[in-house]
């Protein structure tokens, strides 16, 4: 996940425009620092009690030396207990010596939001008890021994990386399936009715907007395609209303896991011979496997081999088990645009056991608690194997370059 640090300057932009309705509950950040005697902005970022913990709080705070002057209050929250649906409110906050009151509505649901909160300084650290009511539910605030951040370390705190490289020049730090878009919240039910009926994998996590992107007024949608289709959507996407970034991201694509090979012997006209390919791919799993191949297929929308073995069990053979092997893969080119090299991915064999004689079977269960933690399964070589037969290159992690 490389790409641009977006949270810092979209959280700067959401708090300093937040939409229309709310415009008396924005906070206005400075990078500068303040004058001396002058106001002074602090941050706190989290509250104990709300919505069982679960709840994104930002409290900014505007003091002339020890006295608060200014409050607002941004709570990003789930809309019902367990739902991954959010929820946010934002409101100016009035003070009167100790006491932080408010009143505001709720950005999605329109909810009733009611803040009252004492603050009470001890040593280096401030206490908050009181109560936030949304809608008909009141939560108890007792939250003492918080600690407040300057405007620079609550931006700092903030910075996170959304993980799009628009120009990738080449898949060795974004996997070539793996695309994401970003767009601005009101466009993005739009933009994800496109997506139906198109051959694209949407990962269904990035559905939801969260707290950050609620507080930037974008989210990012990841996509599992074809690579040889990733070029083409990202250009129809990035004109599509709304839209604000939209690139490569990371995905399947392990590099150790990795080689790099000629396309010539494996294309006609402009397209990869994938089929002819994964037979190849196939035949070399199955001397390094000691297994049979039983079948392959490549999944239309995001490109993904997958290949199925069956060999006799080794361990237990006097009660002739079958061992099925699972292996996925991806055929890509090494590089977005024209170029005259593919990559080829294989992840690790993953491995069943099962008793398929005829008549009685004994009922097998595997126990994963078993395993020893890290411990991959041993695939004999195969993917020097694949390198040797495809007149491929590894990639060295050590100096970041094929070999």
């Amino acid at each position: 996940m490389r790409a641009l640090l977006v949270c810092s300057t979209a959280l700067l932009a959401a708090l300093l425009a937040v939409s229309p309705e709310f415009a008396s509950a924005q906070m206005k950040l400075s990078p500068k620092a303040a004058a001396p005697g002058g106001a002074e902005a602090r941050y706190f970022t989290s509250l104990d009690g709300l919505m069982d913990g679960n709840a994104d709080v930002i409290l900014k705070e505007t003091r002339q030396g020890k006295t608060v002057t200014a409050a607002m209050l941004d709570v990003c929250y789930p809309i019902a207990k367990n739902s991954d649906r959010k929820d946010r409110f934002v409101v100016n906050l009035q003070v009167a010596g100790q006491t932080l009151t408010g009143t505001t509505q709720s950005i999605s649901e329109k909810s009733p939001v009611t803040v009252k909160l004492t603050r009470k300084p001890s040593g280096d650290t401030f206490e908050f008890r009181g109560q936030i009511a949304i809608g008909q539910a009141v939560t108890e605030v007792t939250s003492p021994d918080n600690s407040d951040l300057s405007e620079k370390e609550f931006l700092d705190s903030q910075s996170s990386d959304d993980g799009i490289t628009p120009q990738p020049k080449d898949f060795t730090d974004v996997s070539p399936e793996a695309i994401a878009v970003r767009v601005k919240l009101d466009a993005a039910t739009e933009f994800l009715k496109s997506l139906k009926g198109q051959e694209v994998e949407v990962t269904l996590a990035s559905l939801n907007a969260g707290c950050d992107a609620l507080r930037a007024g974008e989210q990012t949608i990841n996509m599992s395609v074809d690579p040889e289709r990733a070029g083409a959507l990202l250009s129809k996407f990035k004109a599509m209303p709304g839209v604000t970034a939209a690139g490569w991201t990371a995905g399947m694509v392990e590099m150790d896991r990795t080689i790099r090979f000629p396309a010539a012997d494996w294309r006609e006209g402009d397209k990869v011979n994938k089929g002819k390919l994964a037979t190849a791919v196939a035949n070399v799993l199955s001397r390094t496997l000691g297994a049979k191949p039983v079948s392959q297929n490549v999944n239309p929308a995001t490109g993904k081999l997958k290949l199925v073995f069956k060999r006799p069990n080794p361990d237990f053979p006097a009660l002739e088990l079958t061992d099925t092997i699972e292996v996925a893969g991806l055929i890509s080119p090494d590089r977005p645009g024209t170029t005259d090299k593919l990559m080829l991915w294989i992840g690790s064999p993953a491995t069943t056991t099962a008793d398929e004689g005829s008549g009685a079977r004994l009922n097998l269960s595997e126990d994963a608690s078993l395993d020893e933690e890290g411990d991959l399964p041993d695939d004999n070589g195969s993917i020097e194997a694949l390198a040797k037969e495809l007149k491929g290159q590894h990639w060295d992690a050590d100096k970041s370059v094929w070999k």
